[in-house]
């Protein structure tokens, strides 16, 4: 019977233990998805697809475009960039390109980011917020921005960190993007 008390009472104790919110990976809070997941990426050049969402949901596509700066030397392009709602990842794309995905109506948040085994790549990211609605199609542009080179105090070239700039765009911006790009099938690699 003592050793059944104390069971209970330590299980009493530790109530409101469990209870506790544990805490919150921001990354995740803004969007993204577990950071240690890694993504293979195709692109179908030919795919250009602009479909309706399913009845009730919504549909957001996010589309790469790289902007590389006038007389820049050193073009970073071709990146694997991954794409986050709600803190679970959605997909990825490769290049300049697109994925899909659907959501409920409600308020969401889309983030992405930038997948590299370079500490400093890792960092590079951005979200935004979605209230969606049912039937509407959402665009947002992944701006991939390398910095333009600049002179350095010593007289040598200074290349700034490149940039990724998530931004929501009109119904006809976002076709249009979609048309010069390619769909990215994505997979998890294990």
């Amino acid at each position: 019977m003592n050793k059944r008390l104390w069971l209970l009472t330590g299980m009493l104790y530790a109530l409101p233990v469990l209870g506790q919110n544990q805490p919150t990976d921001p990354r995740m809070a803004a969007g993204c998805g577990p950071a240690a997941t890694q993504f293979r990426v195709k692109v179908d050049k030919a795919k250009h697809e602009i479909v309706p969402p399913e009845a009730g949901k919504s549909l957001v596509y996010v589309i790469v475009q790289e902007q590389p700066h006038p007389g820049e030397a050193l073009y970073i392009g071709n990146i694997t960039t991954r794409v986050g709602a709600d803190g679970k990842w959605v997909g990825a794309n490769y290049g300049e390109s697109y994925v899909s995905f659907a959501l409920d109506a409600g308020e969401h948040r889309v983030c992405t980011d930038w997948q590299s085994i370079q500490k400093s790549k890792k960092k590079l990211g951005d979200a935004a917020d979605l209230t969606a609605e049912p039937g509407k199609t959402y665009y947002f542009r992944l701006e991939l921005v390398s910095g333009a080179p600049v002179n350095g105090t010593n007289g040598s070239s200074v290349f700034p960190a490149p940039e990724l700039k998530l931004k929501a765009v009109d119904g006809s911006a976002g076709m249009m993007l979609v048309s010069k790009t390619g769909q990215s099938r994505w997979e998890v690699k294990k």
